[in-house]
């Protein structure tokens, strides 16, 4: 677990970041439907291409941009290799979130458990941090502990 990937949690998505052209979102679309058809994980894709399935839908208020969530995860590339772990509890502001995560936000509620993946223009596109190499599609799944 490293102190640096929750770090960069709070930077924007965008800074330093590479816009894809549409061959490149095509590529990342078909590994993760390949991904997600080898694992027989069944998910929702959303037009900005995050693939995810709510596992638990939590109770309670829908989460919001202003809301500071507490919440624990695992992120694991598409070869399934585990690149973080955060089993404590960590708690960050939604508005501070990567792309994807703040766009699923908005879809869970306190005590929900959800599967996600990823691709780089939702997660940190160009930009290398740590054990994640540039342009990596990211798998998360992710339990809500609680939101203020």
């Amino acid at each position: 677990m490293r102190t640096s990937i929750i770090f960069i949690l709070l930077l924007s998505i965008f800074t330093g970041c590479q816009t894809y052209s549409e061959n490149d979102m095509n590529k990342f679309d078909k590994d993760i439907r390949a991904y997600l058809k080898k694992h027989d994980k069944k998910c929702q894709r959303t037009p900005s291409g995050l693939y995810y399935t709510i596992l638990t839908p939590g109770e309670g208020e829908y989460i919001r941009y202003k809301d500071i969530v507490t919440f624990t995860y695992t992120g694991k590339f598409l070869t399934g290799e585990t690149f973080d772990a955060q089993k404590k509890p960590v708690e960050f502001e939604v508005s501070k979130l990567i792309l994807g995560w703040k766009e699923i936000m908005f879809e869970l509620k306190p005590g929900a458990k959800v599967f996600m993946v990823l691709p780089p223009q939702l997660a940190y596109g160009d930009r290398k941090l740590d054990d994640i190499p540039p342009h990596s599609t990211l798998i998360y799944e992710m339990e809500i502990i609680g939101v203020k």
